[in-house]
């Protein structure tokens, strides 16, 4: 459990205190432009990884045009599900979940890495960019990189995403089966 909670407070962004913020995203779970039920394999890796072990965590994950879910497992225990309808936010937490886990950061993450490019773009505040080139997209701030995406699949929710997130310093490897 120890091991658990020492990745979800990565996954939380708990690491020093940034010198900018990376922006919120609440995209429209229409703007996904379709459906697709996964079930996932999540390493968080601390940044820099030098001697760091990854910290895994099981997930399923389901996208429709009306909502998205996430559900976090440990230990077969469900710890974290995180729901999302375009409007309104809502999660339930495991008692032991560190408070510095914060839902609104999951959201972002899975927002930036399944949403199309063009969608993400639009919901940027001024400054901010998303750029896509072959397998590889970056998040940046004027010339500065916050997030960088590779994919090792097409499409890119079909097989293996890594996020390199320099901002608030964590990897998170995503492994993905899609599930029927």
């Amino acid at each position: 459990m120890r091991g658990l909670i020492i990745l979800l407070t990565l996954l939380g962004g708990c690491a020093s205190a940034p010198k900018m913020s990376l922006p919120a995203l609440r995209l429209a779970p229409a703007a996904f432009a379709g459906s697709v039920s996964l079930t996932q394999r999540l390493s968080v890796t601390p940044l820099p990884a030098n001697s760091a072990v990854p910290k895994t965590l099981d997930a399923l994950l389901e996208i429709s045009p009306e909502q998205v879910q996430l559900a976090g497992f440990a230990l077969g225990q469900r710890i974290l599900t995180v729901s999302w309808d375009g409007q309104s936010l809502t999660s339930s937490r495991h008692a032991l979940l560190p408070k510095e886990v914060d839902e609104q950061r999951v959201l972002r993450d899975v927002q930036l890495v399944y949403w199309p490019q063009a969608a993400i773009q639009a919901a940027l505040p001024e400054g901010w960019t998303l750029s896509e080139e072959g397998n590889v997209r970056k998040l940046t701030l004027g010339q500065e990189n916050a997030i960088t995406i590779r994919y090792h699949a097409t499409p890119h929710w079909a097989g293996k995403a890594e996020l390199e997130n320099t901002l608030e310093h964590y990897r998170l490897v995503i492994d993905s089966k899609e599930t029927p």
